[in-house]
Protein backbone atom coordinates (compact mmCIF):
# COMPACT_ATOMS: atom_id res chain seq x y z
CA UNK A 1 0.00 0.00 0.00
CA UNK A 2 1.83 3.18 -1.20
CA UNK A 3 0.85 6.38 1.13
CA UNK A 4 0.61 9.41 -0.33
CA UNK A 5 -0.89 13.40 0.52
CA UNK A 6 -2.25 15.51 -2.20
CA UNK A 7 -3.51 18.96 -2.53
CA UNK A 8 -3.81 21.51 -5.35
CA UNK A 9 -2.39 25.46 -6.31
CA UNK A 10 -5.39 27.87 -6.68
CA UNK A 11 -3.73 27.96 -10.77
CA UNK A 12 -4.68 24.01 -10.84
CA UNK A 13 -1.62 22.46 -10.28
CA UNK A 14 -2.14 18.88 -8.82
CA UNK A 15 0.58 18.22 -5.95
CA UNK A 16 0.71 14.18 -4.75
CA UNK A 17 3.59 14.23 -1.76
CA UNK A 18 4.59 10.44 -1.28
CA UNK A 19 7.05 10.20 1.73
CA UNK A 20 10.02 7.41 1.90
CA UNK A 21 12.21 8.16 5.10
CA UNK A 22 14.62 5.57 3.73
CA UNK A 23 16.54 7.35 1.49
CA UNK A 24 18.69 10.75 0.81
CA UNK A 25 17.79 11.37 -2.78
CA UNK A 26 14.04 12.90 -4.15
CA UNK A 27 12.08 12.29 -7.12
CA UNK A 28 10.69 15.24 -8.43
CA UNK A 29 7.99 13.92 -11.29
CA UNK A 30 6.25 16.40 -13.50
CA UNK A 31 3.02 14.70 -15.88
CA UNK A 32 2.09 17.09 -18.31
CA UNK A 33 -1.81 15.41 -19.47
CA UNK A 34 -0.77 16.09 -23.45
CA UNK A 35 0.17 13.39 -26.35
CA UNK A 36 0.32 12.71 -29.92
CA UNK A 37 -3.33 12.84 -29.79
CA UNK A 38 -3.95 15.72 -29.14
CA UNK A 39 -2.09 17.44 -32.34
CA UNK A 40 -3.52 19.02 -35.18
CA UNK A 41 -3.35 16.32 -37.89
CA UNK A 42 -1.76 18.87 -39.96
CA UNK A 43 0.92 19.83 -37.47
CA UNK A 44 2.08 16.42 -35.69
CA UNK A 45 4.83 15.03 -33.80
CA UNK A 46 4.47 18.45 -31.64
CA UNK A 47 4.44 16.66 -27.98
CA UNK A 48 7.48 14.80 -29.05
CA UNK A 49 9.58 17.99 -30.43
CA UNK A 50 8.25 19.44 -26.89
CA UNK A 51 10.23 16.67 -24.94
CA UNK A 52 13.15 18.25 -26.60
CA UNK A 53 12.57 21.72 -26.48
CA UNK A 54 11.67 21.72 -22.76
CA UNK A 55 15.38 20.99 -22.40
CA UNK A 56 16.34 23.94 -24.59
CA UNK A 57 16.29 26.42 -22.01
CA UNK A 58 13.90 28.89 -20.41
CA UNK A 59 13.56 32.50 -19.43
CA UNK A 60 15.62 32.83 -16.63
CA UNK A 61 17.96 29.42 -17.58
CA UNK A 62 19.71 29.05 -19.95
CA UNK A 63 21.12 25.51 -19.79
CA UNK A 64 18.65 23.22 -18.07
CA UNK A 65 21.35 20.24 -17.72
CA UNK A 66 24.01 22.23 -15.94
CA UNK A 67 22.70 23.58 -12.60
CA UNK A 68 21.27 20.11 -12.25
CA UNK A 69 24.24 18.44 -12.41
CA UNK A 70 25.86 20.80 -10.35
CA UNK A 71 23.24 19.55 -7.51
CA UNK A 72 24.28 16.16 -8.13
CA UNK A 73 21.04 15.24 -10.23
CA UNK A 74 20.04 13.36 -12.86
CA UNK A 75 16.86 13.70 -15.43
CA UNK A 76 15.17 12.65 -18.63
CA UNK A 77 11.76 12.28 -20.27
CA UNK A 78 9.62 10.48 -22.49
CA UNK A 79 6.70 11.38 -24.97
CA UNK A 80 3.88 8.76 -25.69
CA UNK A 81 0.83 9.04 -28.19
CA UNK A 82 -1.28 10.14 -24.50
CA UNK A 83 1.21 11.74 -21.89
CA UNK A 84 4.44 13.84 -21.55
CA UNK A 85 5.90 12.79 -18.42
CA UNK A 86 9.68 14.79 -16.82
CA UNK A 87 11.75 13.39 -14.14
CA UNK A 88 14.32 13.84 -11.77
CA UNK A 89 15.76 12.43 -9.47
CA UNK A 90 18.79 14.71 -7.19
CA UNK A 91 20.22 14.88 -3.32
CA UNK A 92 17.16 15.53 -1.06
CA UNK A 93 19.06 18.69 0.57
CA UNK A 94 19.09 20.55 -3.07
CA UNK A 95 15.17 19.30 -3.66
CA UNK A 96 14.55 23.57 -4.81
CA UNK A 97 16.99 23.12 -7.90
CA UNK A 98 14.51 21.22 -8.93
CA UNK A 99 11.10 22.95 -8.32
CA UNK A 100 13.45 26.04 -9.88
CA UNK A 101 14.19 24.64 -13.20
CA UNK A 102 10.64 22.76 -13.69
CA UNK A 103 8.48 25.69 -12.69
CA UNK A 104 10.84 27.83 -14.77
CA UNK A 105 10.34 25.84 -18.25
CA UNK A 106 6.86 25.72 -17.10
CA UNK A 107 6.10 29.62 -16.70
CA UNK A 108 7.68 30.34 -19.73
CA UNK A 109 10.63 28.62 -22.38
CA UNK A 110 13.31 30.72 -24.11
CA UNK A 111 11.00 30.70 -27.26
CA UNK A 112 13.75 31.08 -29.68
CA UNK A 113 14.29 30.41 -33.44
CA UNK A 114 17.65 29.00 -32.65
CA UNK A 115 16.64 26.02 -30.48
CA UNK A 116 13.96 25.63 -32.26
CA UNK A 117 16.14 25.07 -35.31
CA UNK A 118 18.57 22.69 -33.19
CA UNK A 119 16.00 20.67 -31.38
CA UNK A 120 14.27 20.28 -35.07
CA UNK A 121 17.35 18.69 -36.01
CA UNK A 122 17.88 16.57 -33.57
CA UNK A 123 14.01 15.41 -34.27
CA UNK A 124 14.18 15.05 -37.81
CA UNK A 125 17.51 12.87 -37.38
CA UNK A 126 15.55 10.78 -34.68
CA UNK A 127 12.57 9.95 -37.59
CA UNK A 128 14.82 9.64 -40.35
CA UNK A 129 16.88 7.17 -37.93
CA UNK A 130 14.57 4.76 -36.38
CA UNK A 131 11.57 5.16 -38.70
CA UNK A 132 12.91 5.73 -42.26
CA UNK A 133 16.07 4.26 -42.39
CA UNK A 134 16.15 0.86 -39.58
CA UNK A 135 14.69 -2.26 -41.04
CA UNK A 136 11.12 -2.60 -40.54
CA UNK A 137 11.24 1.20 -38.71
CA UNK A 138 7.79 1.80 -40.62
CA UNK A 139 5.96 -1.30 -39.39
CA UNK A 140 3.99 0.24 -36.75
CA UNK A 141 3.17 3.21 -38.80
CA UNK A 142 1.32 1.10 -41.68
CA UNK A 143 -0.49 -0.80 -38.64
CA UNK A 144 -1.54 2.25 -37.03
CA UNK A 145 -2.72 3.43 -40.07
CA UNK A 146 -4.64 0.25 -40.86
CA UNK A 147 -6.31 -0.05 -37.68
CA UNK A 148 -7.43 3.40 -37.03
CA UNK A 149 -9.12 5.52 -39.61
CA UNK A 150 -10.44 8.18 -37.32
CA UNK A 151 -8.80 8.36 -33.93
CA UNK A 152 -5.34 10.54 -33.87
CA UNK A 153 -3.94 6.96 -32.51
CA UNK A 154 -3.33 6.56 -36.29
CA UNK A 155 -0.27 8.44 -36.25
CA UNK A 156 3.03 7.78 -34.38
CA UNK A 157 4.22 10.04 -31.47
CA UNK A 158 7.09 10.96 -33.22
CA UNK A 159 4.33 12.63 -36.21
CA UNK A 160 2.80 11.46 -38.79
CA UNK A 161 5.28 12.62 -41.37
CA UNK A 162 8.51 14.48 -41.73
CA UNK A 163 7.70 17.10 -43.19
CA UNK A 164 5.53 18.21 -40.11
CA UNK A 165 8.51 18.56 -38.09
CA UNK A 166 10.51 20.04 -40.78
CA UNK A 167 7.70 22.84 -41.28
CA UNK A 168 7.47 23.43 -37.35
CA UNK A 169 6.70 27.45 -37.30
CA UNK A 170 7.80 29.46 -34.00
CA UNK A 171 4.26 30.65 -33.47
CA UNK A 172 2.73 27.01 -34.05
CA UNK A 173 5.36 25.76 -31.23
CA UNK A 174 4.35 28.57 -28.76
CA UNK A 175 0.57 28.40 -29.67
CA UNK A 176 0.92 24.20 -28.60
CA UNK A 177 2.83 25.44 -25.29
CA UNK A 178 0.54 27.58 -24.00
CA UNK A 179 -2.26 25.66 -24.79
CA UNK A 180 -1.32 22.43 -22.90
CA UNK A 181 2.16 22.94 -20.76
CA UNK A 182 0.20 25.28 -17.74
CA UNK A 183 -0.60 24.38 -14.70
CA UNK A 184 -4.26 23.21 -14.64
CA UNK A 185 -2.74 20.24 -17.35
CA UNK A 186 -0.17 19.12 -14.87
CA UNK A 187 0.30 16.57 -12.04
CA UNK A 188 3.66 17.28 -9.60
CA UNK A 189 4.73 14.30 -7.88
CA UNK A 190 7.32 14.77 -5.34
CA UNK A 191 8.84 11.39 -3.70
CA UNK A 192 11.47 11.40 -0.73
CA UNK A 193 11.83 11.68 3.36
CA UNK A 194 9.89 14.97 2.77
CA UNK A 195 6.74 16.46 4.56
CA UNK A 196 3.22 18.41 2.94
CA UNK A 197 4.19 21.55 4.26
CA UNK A 198 7.52 21.82 2.99
CA UNK A 199 6.72 20.57 -0.30
CA UNK A 200 3.43 23.35 -0.06
CA UNK A 201 5.53 25.60 0.75
CA UNK A 202 7.77 24.83 -2.58
CA UNK A 203 5.19 24.26 -4.54
CA UNK A 204 3.67 27.90 -3.66
CA UNK A 205 6.96 29.89 -3.77
CA UNK A 206 7.98 27.86 -7.46
CA UNK A 207 4.52 27.11 -9.63
CA UNK A 208 2.00 29.58 -7.87
CA UNK A 209 2.65 32.66 -9.65
CA UNK A 210 2.27 30.48 -12.89
CA UNK A 211 -0.90 31.78 -14.68
CA UNK A 212 -3.67 28.95 -14.93
CA UNK A 213 -3.92 29.57 -18.64
CA UNK A 214 -7.29 28.77 -20.70
CA UNK A 215 -8.14 25.33 -19.51
CA UNK A 216 -7.91 22.71 -22.63
CA UNK A 217 -10.57 20.54 -23.14
CA UNK A 218 -9.98 17.48 -24.69
CA UNK A 219 -12.64 16.71 -28.09
CA UNK A 220 -10.94 13.48 -29.80
CA UNK A 221 -12.89 11.87 -32.68
CA UNK A 222 -13.89 8.03 -31.20
CA UNK A 223 -12.68 5.73 -33.10
CA UNK A 224 -15.84 4.11 -35.28
CA UNK A 225 -16.19 0.02 -34.35
CA UNK A 226 -14.32 -1.90 -37.02
CA UNK A 227 -16.72 -4.05 -38.84
CA UNK A 228 -14.70 -6.21 -41.09
CA UNK A 229 -11.48 -7.78 -41.40
CA UNK A 230 -8.40 -5.24 -42.76
CA UNK A 231 -5.15 -6.47 -44.35
CA UNK A 232 -2.33 -4.81 -46.00
CA UNK A 233 0.99 -5.85 -47.81
CA UNK A 234 4.27 -3.63 -47.66
CA UNK A 235 7.37 -4.95 -49.71
CA UNK A 236 11.17 -3.92 -48.13
CA UNK A 237 14.53 -3.97 -48.15
CA UNK A 238 14.90 -6.03 -44.76
CA UNK A 239 16.25 -9.74 -44.10
CA UNK A 240 12.95 -11.93 -43.21
CA UNK A 241 9.51 -11.49 -43.30
CA UNK A 242 7.32 -10.42 -40.63
CA UNK A 243 3.80 -10.79 -39.73
CA UNK A 244 1.94 -7.63 -37.85
CA UNK A 245 -1.63 -8.01 -36.71
CA UNK A 246 -3.88 -5.89 -34.21
CA UNK A 247 -7.12 -6.48 -32.94
CA UNK A 248 -8.77 -3.48 -31.46
CA UNK A 249 -9.68 -3.55 -27.30
CA UNK A 250 -10.63 -1.62 -24.01
CA UNK A 251 -8.95 1.73 -22.71
CA UNK A 252 -6.91 2.10 -19.69
CA UNK A 253 -9.76 2.36 -17.65
CA UNK A 254 -11.91 -0.11 -19.01
CA UNK A 255 -13.39 -3.49 -18.17
CA UNK A 256 -11.50 -5.37 -20.23
CA UNK A 257 -8.17 -4.00 -19.79
CA UNK A 258 -6.77 -5.88 -17.41
CA UNK A 259 -8.28 -9.35 -19.25
CA UNK A 260 -6.55 -7.93 -21.90
CA UNK A 261 -3.09 -7.55 -20.23
CA UNK A 262 -3.39 -11.34 -18.95
CA UNK A 263 -4.03 -12.55 -22.74
CA UNK A 264 -1.17 -10.98 -23.73
CA UNK A 265 0.84 -12.25 -21.10
CA UNK A 266 -0.28 -16.07 -21.32
CA UNK A 267 -0.03 -16.11 -25.35
CA UNK A 268 3.21 -13.95 -26.11
CA UNK A 269 5.33 -12.67 -23.26
CA UNK A 270 8.05 -14.98 -23.01
CA UNK A 271 9.63 -18.05 -23.70
CA UNK A 272 6.79 -20.12 -21.58
CA UNK A 273 4.17 -18.63 -24.04
CA UNK A 274 1.99 -20.51 -25.74
CA UNK A 275 2.79 -18.59 -29.02
CA UNK A 276 6.63 -18.86 -28.75
CA UNK A 277 6.37 -22.38 -27.57
CA UNK A 278 3.97 -23.84 -30.62
CA UNK A 279 5.50 -21.17 -33.70
CA UNK A 280 8.80 -20.74 -32.81
CA UNK A 281 10.19 -23.86 -30.88
CA UNK A 282 7.59 -26.46 -31.92
CA UNK A 283 6.60 -25.68 -35.47
CA UNK A 284 9.67 -23.55 -36.52
CA UNK A 285 7.68 -21.11 -38.27
CA UNK A 286 9.13 -17.73 -36.61
CA UNK A 287 12.53 -16.87 -35.29
CA UNK A 288 10.69 -15.05 -32.58
CA UNK A 289 7.16 -13.59 -31.80
CA UNK A 290 5.62 -11.24 -29.13
CA UNK A 291 2.37 -10.63 -27.89
CA UNK A 292 1.34 -7.22 -25.81
CA UNK A 293 -0.91 -4.30 -26.28
CA UNK A 294 -0.27 -0.74 -26.12
CA UNK A 295 -1.80 0.56 -22.75
CA UNK A 296 -3.14 3.51 -24.49
CA UNK A 297 -5.76 6.15 -22.49
CA UNK A 298 -8.19 5.29 -25.17
CA UNK A 299 -9.30 2.25 -26.59
CA UNK A 300 -6.09 1.00 -27.71
CA UNK A 301 -4.72 -2.17 -29.71
CA UNK A 302 -3.78 -5.76 -29.16
CA UNK A 303 -1.07 -6.71 -31.46
CA UNK A 304 0.83 -10.05 -32.26
CA UNK A 305 3.92 -9.74 -34.20
CA UNK A 306 6.39 -12.26 -35.20
CA UNK A 307 9.87 -12.60 -37.88
CA UNK A 308 9.35 -15.56 -39.64
CA UNK A 309 12.17 -18.34 -40.44
CA UNK A 310 13.82 -18.20 -44.24
CA UNK A 311 11.40 -19.88 -46.82
CA UNK A 312 8.49 -19.63 -44.27
CA UNK A 313 5.37 -18.41 -46.54
CA UNK A 314 3.53 -14.99 -44.67
CA UNK A 315 0.37 -17.43 -45.61
CA UNK A 316 1.27 -20.25 -43.46
CA UNK A 317 2.63 -18.14 -40.70
CA UNK A 318 -0.47 -16.38 -40.32
CA UNK A 319 -2.90 -19.48 -40.77
CA UNK A 320 -0.84 -20.76 -37.94
CA UNK A 321 -0.87 -17.56 -35.27
CA UNK A 322 -5.06 -17.86 -36.15
CA UNK A 323 -5.17 -21.33 -35.51
CA UNK A 324 -3.68 -20.43 -31.54
CA UNK A 325 -6.32 -18.13 -31.71
CA UNK A 326 -8.60 -20.45 -32.15
CA UNK A 327 -7.38 -22.88 -29.50
CA UNK A 328 -7.26 -20.15 -27.15
CA UNK A 329 -11.18 -19.15 -28.25
CA UNK A 330 -12.59 -22.96 -27.89
CA UNK A 331 -10.60 -24.39 -25.15
CA UNK A 332 -9.81 -21.43 -22.66
CA UNK A 333 -6.67 -21.28 -20.55
CA UNK A 334 -5.86 -23.05 -17.75
CA UNK A 335 -5.67 -22.64 -14.15
CA UNK A 336 -1.95 -23.53 -13.85
CA UNK A 337 -1.56 -20.36 -16.82
CA UNK A 338 -3.85 -17.74 -15.21
CA UNK A 339 -1.54 -18.68 -11.78
CA UNK A 340 1.49 -17.79 -13.67
CA UNK A 341 0.37 -14.91 -15.10
CA UNK A 342 -1.10 -13.29 -12.24
CA UNK A 343 2.29 -14.51 -10.51
CA UNK A 344 4.23 -12.57 -12.54
CA UNK A 345 2.17 -9.37 -12.77
CA UNK A 346 2.73 -9.20 -8.92
CA UNK A 347 5.88 -9.92 -9.02
CA UNK A 348 6.17 -6.56 -11.55
CA UNK A 349 3.49 -4.52 -9.74
CA UNK A 350 5.73 -5.17 -6.55
CA UNK A 351 9.47 -4.47 -8.57
CA UNK A 352 7.74 -1.31 -10.20
CA UNK A 353 7.14 0.13 -6.83
CA UNK A 354 10.96 -0.57 -5.41
CA UNK A 355 12.77 2.61 -6.97
CA UNK A 356 11.34 5.91 -6.08
CA UNK A 357 11.60 7.33 -9.46
CA UNK A 358 9.03 4.76 -10.55
CA UNK A 359 6.29 5.54 -7.73
CA UNK A 360 6.76 9.34 -8.44
CA UNK A 361 5.83 8.54 -12.30
CA UNK A 362 3.20 6.23 -11.21
CA UNK A 363 1.35 8.17 -8.54
CA UNK A 364 1.30 10.68 -10.97
CA UNK A 365 -0.13 8.73 -13.46
CA UNK A 366 -2.95 7.04 -11.56
CA UNK A 367 -3.76 11.07 -10.40
CA UNK A 368 -4.31 11.85 -14.34
CA UNK A 369 -6.10 9.11 -14.72
CA UNK A 370 -8.44 10.49 -12.07
CA UNK A 371 -7.03 9.17 -8.86
CA UNK A 372 -3.98 8.30 -7.81
CA UNK A 373 -5.57 5.80 -5.13
CA UNK A 374 -5.98 3.47 -8.12
CA UNK A 375 -2.11 2.60 -7.71
CA UNK A 376 -3.24 0.76 -4.57
CA UNK A 377 -6.01 -0.90 -6.44
CA UNK A 378 -4.27 -2.12 -9.35
CA UNK A 379 -3.25 -5.52 -8.31
CA UNK A 380 -6.68 -6.60 -6.88
CA UNK A 381 -7.73 -5.63 -10.98
CA UNK A 382 -5.72 -8.63 -11.83
CA UNK A 383 -5.90 -10.96 -8.74
CA UNK A 384 -10.21 -10.98 -8.78
CA UNK A 385 -10.08 -11.76 -12.46
CA UNK A 386 -11.56 -15.36 -13.81
CA UNK A 387 -11.17 -17.88 -16.10
CA UNK A 388 -14.32 -17.23 -17.45
CA UNK A 389 -13.66 -13.08 -17.56
CA UNK A 390 -10.29 -14.25 -19.81
CA UNK A 391 -12.88 -16.18 -22.29
CA UNK A 392 -15.67 -13.70 -22.38
CA UNK A 393 -12.45 -10.72 -22.85
CA UNK A 394 -10.92 -12.93 -25.85
CA UNK A 395 -14.26 -13.48 -27.52
CA UNK A 396 -14.64 -9.76 -27.59
CA UNK A 397 -11.12 -8.46 -29.09
CA UNK A 398 -10.90 -11.61 -31.07
CA UNK A 399 -13.05 -11.23 -33.70
CA UNK A 400 -12.57 -11.76 -37.89
CA UNK A 401 -14.01 -8.32 -38.37
CA UNK A 402 -11.99 -6.63 -35.91
CA UNK A 403 -8.68 -7.98 -36.73
CA UNK A 404 -5.59 -6.04 -39.06
CA UNK A 405 -3.67 -8.07 -40.60
CA UNK A 406 -0.16 -6.00 -42.21
CA UNK A 407 2.24 -8.55 -44.35
CA UNK A 408 6.03 -7.27 -44.53
CA UNK A 409 7.50 -8.82 -47.18
CA UNK A 410 11.10 -8.36 -47.79
CA UNK A 411 11.85 -7.48 -51.08
CA UNK A 412 12.76 -10.60 -53.34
Amino acid sequence: MLKFDRFSLANGLRVIVHKDTTTPMVAVNVLYDVGARDEDPERTGFAHLFEHLMFGGSENIPSYDEPLQMAGGENNAYTTNDITNYYIQLPLKNMETAFWLESDRMNALAFSPKSLDVQRKVVCEEFKEHYINKPYGNAWEELRKLAYTTHPYQWMTIGKELKHIEDAQLDDVKAFFFKHYRPSNAVLCVAGNVSVEEVKNLAEKWFGGIPTGEKYVRNIPAEPKQTEARFKTVEADVPLNALYKAWHMGGRLSEGYYAADIITDILGNGYASRLYLKLVKEKQLFSNISCYHVGSLDPGLLIIEGKLIEGVQLEDANAAVEEEIQRLLQDGISNDEMQKAKNKIEAMITFEDMTLLSRANNLAFYELLGDAELINREWDNYNKLTIEDIAATARKIFTTENSNTLFYRKKA
